[in-house]
């Protein structure tokens, strides 16, 4: 691997770390970026899966402040990303390429459907629930199984995970998008951990590239701790919108 080579690698890792804090989709810029270097598909997407998650762990340390008072809402919800992270992990290595990602364009358009319209959306959930004295702690009925099916996807592929689970965590649990943000960093490092641990046992791994994107992904989780932190609620929706754009626009061009 050349020098040039390692300093690119290295570089998509940082900015795939600070996507990934911010909104998500951080794969749309790593992944490219190993095929551009001649790296089987696959390996890529393995390496690439496992070099992650230093930087998701990052993120969520970064946003650390945001997960006070969230911890049982949190280890719920992190039981479905484990699920969901080990199938979407094992139909990777046992389906076809196509088999699965026909349906990503679909859930990316759902997923910024529901963003667009998750201001109207949790004002109708909360007038439904005033009646039984708010909404449930835990969320609606449909965050759980929302968030299991996100962590099959993200344990397959994993671009514009993030995404989706700001979408169904959005639309169904009562709190403000910075906390939700912080929420959505820990379930996409359980996704990414589980999905990396079964990769790094059973597939073909490129560990340089995973040290390379591991180093670069650790730096841009605190970068982008500290800018999406910033982020009024009307900014980081918009930040959702554009790179689920730009990941739908990946996949339908590809």
């Amino acid at each position: 691997m050349s020098v040039f080579e390692i300093v690119a690698i290295l570089l998509a890792g940082i900015a795939a770390g600070t996507i990934n804090t911010v909104v998500g989709s951080g794969t749309l810029i790593t992944f490219p970026t190993l095929l551009a270097f001649g790296i089987p598909p696959v390996t890529a997407n393995v390496s690439n899966t496992i070099g992650l998650v230093p930087g998701s762990v990052s993120g969520a340390i970064g946003y650390r402040r945001e997960l006070a008072g969230q911890r049982s809402r949190v280890l719920r919800l992190s039981v479905a990303s484990l699920l969901g992270g080990t199938a979407g992990a094992v139909l990777l290595l046992v389906l076809p390429a196509d088999a699965f990602t026909a349906i990503v364009p679909v859930l990316i358009v759902l997923g910024l459907v529901l963003v667009v319209c998750q201001p109207r959306i949790s004002a109708w959930v909360a007038r439904r629930h005033e009646a039984t004295g708010g909404m449930p702690y835990h969320g609606t009925w449909w965050v759980w199984p929302g968030v299991l099916t996100t962590g099959v996807y993200g344990g397959y592929f994993g671009a514009a995970q993030g995404v989706l689970l700001m979408a169904v965590l959005g639309t169904g649990v009562d709190e403000s998008l910075q906390r939700l943000n912080g929420i959505k960093n820990i379930l996409a490092a359980v996704v990414n951990a589980v999905a990396g641990l079964i990769f790094a046992i059973v597939a073909d791994v490129d560990w340089w590239v995973v040290l390379i994107i591991g180093i670069g992904s650790v730096i841009g989780g605190q970068i982008g701790a500290t800018v999406g932190r910033r982020l009024p609620p009307v900014g980081l929706r918009i930040a959702i919108v554009v790179v689920g754009t730009v990941a739908l626009g990946v996949f339908l061009l590809s």
